[in-house]
């Protein structure tokens, strides 16, 4: 269905260029062949459209014009897009000095005048098709590179393309498989401006003689030749007007549906057709150290630049998981809980940088290997096997352009899976609860629900039998009823795995309540308290654990009860403990320093001076 829409625009541009390139094989007279004695002369059975000022024939004028019209065109917009492109994708991909030189260089281009720049190439090269070329590959190179970076910021930092940097994918070859099929669209779209802009401007240089050299002929130049006739033989410069606003015209209908048949997300199902992701091969590797139970966090601390010098984001934070355990890491948004989650599967932005701490993870051989210090190659052999995670929007973390299948085939085969995968993952999307696994499976991201987009990602997350799965807040996004059908997926997924270690990112209680074994709350990037969840609930050891669960609806309650006052930015902490200011239970001495780390009972933790008394 979709295809059909290219019919028109595909008849009208391919009609155009197959008589423009069958020019010189058509029976035609010759298109700079003079007869003085017929100028200006009406059509007749020699002449079709009549001759122009110098007794050429003008049909084969506008012919052998198209020719050279489009050629021009074409050639310069394609080397602009592709030298624009290249800049824009660089520069928006690696920043930094990348950035500084590609979107500066095209800047100063873009602050000369076209007409400008024209009248300088012109000058230095002599006039010329050749030369036309070059100078609108110039004026078009910045328009293409601004495109390219703009759509090239708002992709690159989506879990997609983060996946396949964790993946190990060489950095060209994520610009040419996942990021460039991405920002095609809007590039699409300005290709077909550009070739019409070219189509006009190349017509307007040539009629100022910067353009074509006569007796060649090219739109432009019929219709100078023909405005010095005009009101002797005004049909002259009727026919290579409309031949011109038809080419426009044509040409951004056929791109205008092109990009709606290329991008998978508008209506229907067409396949794009410039997209595979290579796999990549992983293997185990040893280290040393036991740690207790499957993964053991020990004085975590991040870091990130701020106005006055490095600031501390996460600091001093500790915590163990064991084999089947489920542990939920709760807390305001921008206590630290993602970053913590990000850093045991190595996977920090670049501006957070750890500074202290360890994160130790027991292999299936029952090997511990200290995550922070393992060589990139080691850990990315690990991610996707092993280690798992769960992201919070699978609008981002899905790839527009590849199917629900593919994913999920490339999460396999990136773990040594060979041969045929499509019945593991049919598999695999019975497994999540989805409807109809094999037309599921041929589906984009686009035609799923967020429910259902949030199946596919824990699929892939459990495709390879994980021993640690990271679930960043999987829930938040979804209504109330999906909820729950996604927590019970998770907990009858982590039964049948057998041993299935999950660590739960939320800020949701009543999904710890349902789904977690133990708690661990952060404030402000630091570890407040941990403990059993049914015990921490029922007698929190910390002020803030007490607000948090004050301030949940429950019951028939009237009202919340609201914490008073809001998170310290990260660079103005208080000297003490960072609940202080916003502490009923505060005292002179919680501004002393921060307070030490208690145990009030075997397997629970809290890092407040006044614990006994909230008991």
């Amino acid at each position: 269905m979709r295809g059909q829409r290219l019919l028109l625009p595909g008849v009208l541009v391919g009609g155009m260029l197959l008589v423009a390139l069958a020019g010189p094989l058509l029976p035609i007279a010759d298109p700079v062949r003079q007869d003085v004695a017929g100028r200006l002369t009406l059509s007749s059975a020699a002449h079709w459209l009549g001759q122009d000022e110098f007794g050429r024939d003008v049909l084969s004028r506008l012919i052998i014009g198209a020719r050279v019209s489009l050629s021009i065109a074409v050639v310069s917009t394609v080397l602009g897009a592709v030298v624009g492109t290249l800049l824009g994708i660089i520069g928006g991909y690696f920043r930094g000095l990348a950035e500084m030189v590609t979107m500066r260089t095209a800047e100063i281009v873009l602050c000369f005048p076209p007409l400008l720049l024209a009248l300088l190439v012109v000058t230095l090269l002599g006039p010329g098709a050749a030369t036309l070329i070059l100078c609108l590959a110039i004026v078009f190179t910045p328009a293409f590179a601004r495109v390219a970076y703009a759509a090239t910021l708002s992709v690159r930092s989506l879990d997609y393309v983060t996946a396949q940097v964790a993946l190990g994918k060489p950095a060209a070859l994520i610009l040419w498989r996942t990021l460039l099929p991405n920002i095609a669209p809007p590039l699409i779209v300005q290709l077909s401006l550009t070739v019409a802009a070219a189509l006009l401007l190349e017509s307007g240089l040539s009629f100022l003689g910067l353009g074509v050299v006569p007796p060649a002929p090219s739109w432009g130049l019929m219709i100078r030749g023909a405005r010095t006739t005009m009101e002797h033989a005004p049909l002259l410069l009727l026919w290579p007007c409309l031949a011109l606003t038809g080419a426009v015209l044509a040409l951004n209908l056929l791109c205008d549906r092109l990009r709606e048949v290329l991008d998978p997300r508008g209506s229907g199902s067409g396949r794009p057709g410039f997209l595979r992701i290579f796999p990549t091969l992983r293997t185990p590797s040893p280290n040393s150290a036991a740690p207790a139970g499957l993964l053991a966090v020990r004085g975590l601390t991040l870091e990130i630049a701020g106005p006055h010098g490095p600031v501390a984001v996460v600091r001093d934070v500790s915590l163990t998981l064991a084999a089947g355990e489920t542990l939920a890491l709760v807390g305001e948004s921008g206590s630290g809980k993602t970053l913590t989650a990000l850093t045991a599967i190595g996977l920090l932005p670049s501006t957070v940088r750890v500074v202290a701490g360890e994160i130790l993870y027991t292999d299936r051989q029952g090997v511990a290997r200290d995550l922070l210090r393992l060589p990139e190659k080691d850990l990315r052999r690990l991610r996707g096997k092993d280690l798992a995670m769960i992201f919070q929007d699978p609008s981002s973390s899905l790839n527009p352009l590849l199917r629900v299948g593919a994913h999920l085939e490339e999460t396999l085969r990136a773990h040594h899976a060979t041969g045929s995968l499509g019945a593991r993952v049919v598999e695999l999307l019975r497994q999540v609860g989805l409807p109809d696994p094999p037309r599921s499976a041929q589906l984009y991201p686009h035609e799923l629900s967020g429910g259902q987009r949030q199946r596919v990602m824990i699929a892939a997350a459990v495709a390879n039998h994980p021993r640690l799965l990271l679930a960043d807040e999987p829930t938040t996004a979804l209504d109330v009823t999906v909820q729950a059908q996604i927590l019970e997926l998770l907990a009858g997924l982590k039964q049948a795995e057998g041993g299935l270690g999950m660590l739960f990112v939320t800020h949701n209680l009543a999904v710890v309540a349902r789904i977690s074994d133990r708690v661990a709350v952060m404030y402000a990037g630091e570890l407040v308290e941990e403990g059993p969840v049914a015990v921490v609930f029922a007698q929190p050891r910390h002020p803030y654990t007490a607000a948090l669960i004050a301030s949940t609806p429950e019951g028939d309650a009237e009202r919340l009860t609201a914490i008073p006052g809001t998170v310290p930015q990260s660079w103005a902490m208080p000297p003490g403990c960072r609940f202080a200011p916003r502490c009923s239970m505060a005292l002179p001495i919680c501004d002393d320093g921060p307070p030490p780390v208690a145990m009030p009972a075997p397997g629970r933790s809290t890092r407040c001076l006044r614990w006994k008394e909230m008991a």
